[in-house]
């Protein structure tokens, strides 16, 4: 019986492992958190949860890296805010934006990380009607999490819908269509250029 080897994801294609692996993934962590602060930076003051880039630097990251480093991106980047740097939106650090309004979505990234690098891992990145169903459903399954917890804030009912739900959901189908369409191209790209 031999094991399945996952598809190597468009990080490893460009920047294959060799002997400096643990130096290579922390530079890709370093970058992706970079990413994902940039996506968070970029933002609409709603309230009580902004509407930020930050879903579409996640998935991103997420199916460039693949499940593992994916997942530790996300981690490290939940943590490096945790630890007080600005990586979140609002410039809020510390355990605030984990117990206010916006922790269930904070949560809900590494699931996100988790699906679309399970995704990324069997080679759905290199084809946009599988990368839009992974990247699709990571996004509606952030939200469970993050209503959830934005519940405890606003109470459960229309009020929740109308905080946390109705004006996120044009913005997540046109971060999701455009995540989904990135890949395939970087992957065209890496093609093309013989990587």
């Amino acid at each position: 019986m031999t094991l399945s080897v996952p598809h190597p994801t468009l990080a490893a294609a460009v920047w294959p492992a060799g002997s400096a692996g643990l130096l290579r993934a922390g530079l890709l962590v370093a970058g992706g958190i970079c990413l994902i602060t940039a996506g968070a930076k970029a933002s609409l003051p709603f309230w009580p949860v902004p509407l930020t880039l930050q879903t579409l630097a996640i998935s991103v990251v997420a199916a460039a890296y693949g499940f593992r480093l994916g997942l530790v991106t996300v981690l490290a980047y939940l943590g490096a805010g945790l630890a007080g740097a600005p990586v979140f939106a609002g410039w809020t650090t510390g355990i605030a934006p984990f117990m206010g309004p916006t922790g269930g979505f904070l949560a809900g990234f590494l699931l996100m990380a988790a699906i679309i690098g399970a995704a990324a891992d069997r080679g759905w990145d290199r084809a946009w009607p599988k990368i839009l169903v992974a990247m699709a459903v990571a996004n509606v399954i952030i939200f469970l999490p993050g209503l959830l917890w934005l519940g405890t804030f606003t109470g459960y009912g229309e009020k929740l819908l109308a905080a946390g739900l109705t004006p996120f959901i044009l913005g997540t189908a046109v971060k999701t269509a455009l995540g989904a369409a990135l890949m395939p191209a970087a992957w065209a790209l890496v093609t093309r250029l013989g990587r």
